[in-house]
């Protein structure tokens, strides 16, 4: 991984709308295998370059699930971080992920409701310019008081 932000954990005490986290990651043809062994998942358009070549991608692609953990890697290392608990995930596919592309991954606050300790979070993925992953998480964040 690089340009990686710090990992730790950040209250919701200390949490404010707009700000960001992310990393970026080269997805590997090994990150795709492993991917595929643990979730056994083994699509041939992710698998096998020939078949690949015959679908509407034209080629091999990632899972979009393995895109996906790249957004909960920013959410349970950065933002909120270490003890956030995921409630809810939306996703929105927008364009595929070869093996060798360079992954960006975003995270944002968008909403606080320090109450009921949830957090709200715009998501997304990017290789470039292309935004390949959309969406949003409901977190329950850490606090100090629960310590």
């Amino acid at each position: 991984m690089l340009d990686n932000l710090p990992r730790g954990t950040i209250c919701i005490e200390d949490l404010e709308i707009g700000m960001r986290r992310y990393l970026q990651k080269e997805v590997t043809d090994r990150d795709i295998q492993l991917f595929a062994e643990v979730s056994t998942d083994c699509n041939p358009v992710h698998m096998d370059d020939d078949y690949a070549l015959d679908t509407i991608f034209e080629g091999r692609i990632a899972h979009g699930m393995l895109t996906a953990s790249l957004i909960s890697a920013v959410i349970g290392e950065q933002l909120p971080g270490h003890g956030t608990v995921y409630l809810g995930q939306s996703l929105k596919f927008m364009a595929p992920v070869r093996p060798g592309d360079m992954v960006y991954a975003e995270v944002e606050v968008r909403e606080i409701d320090h109450s009921r300790r949830r957090v709200t979070l715009d998501c997304h993925c990017a290789v470039g310019d292309t935004v390949v992953l959309k969406g949003e998480a409901l977190v329950l964040a850490p606090s100090r008081k629960f310590d």
